[in-house]
C-alpha cells in the first residue's frame, strides 16, 4: 500500500524559486527525512527511501550536512578502534 502526504505551505515567507539551490521539494523531503532520522524515528534506509537516495548517500549527505551518523557509546567506540 503506497500512500502519499501533501503538504500545503503559504508561498509567502518562503524563498523565491529563483533564489533556492536545487528543487524545493526535494529539499524538504530531504530535511524531513533527516530530523526523523536524528530523532530516531525511522532507519537510514528508510530516510534515504523517503528522500529518493540509497542508504549510503543518505548517509554520507546527512553527514555533511552536520547529522553525527554513528551514535557509538564508550565500550563500542573502544572496541571499533582496538
Amino acid at each position: 500500500m503506497n500512500t502519499t502526504l501533501t503538504l500545503e505551505l503559504p508561498v509567502a515567507g518562503l524563498p523565491s524559486a529563483a533564489a533556492m539551490s536545487g528543487n524545493f521539494a526535494d529539499e524538504a523531503r530531504f530535511l524531513l527525512a533527516l530530523k526523523l532520522f536524528e530523532q530516531g524515528r525511522i532507519s537510514s534506509g528508510k530516510a534515504g527511501r523517503l528522500c529518493h537516495m540509497g542508504r549510503v548517500e543518505f548517509l554520507l549527505t546527512a553527514s555533511r550536512a552536520g547529522l553525527p551518523v554513528v551514535d557509538m557509546k564508550g565500550e563500542e567506540l573502544a572496541q571499533e578502534f582496538s
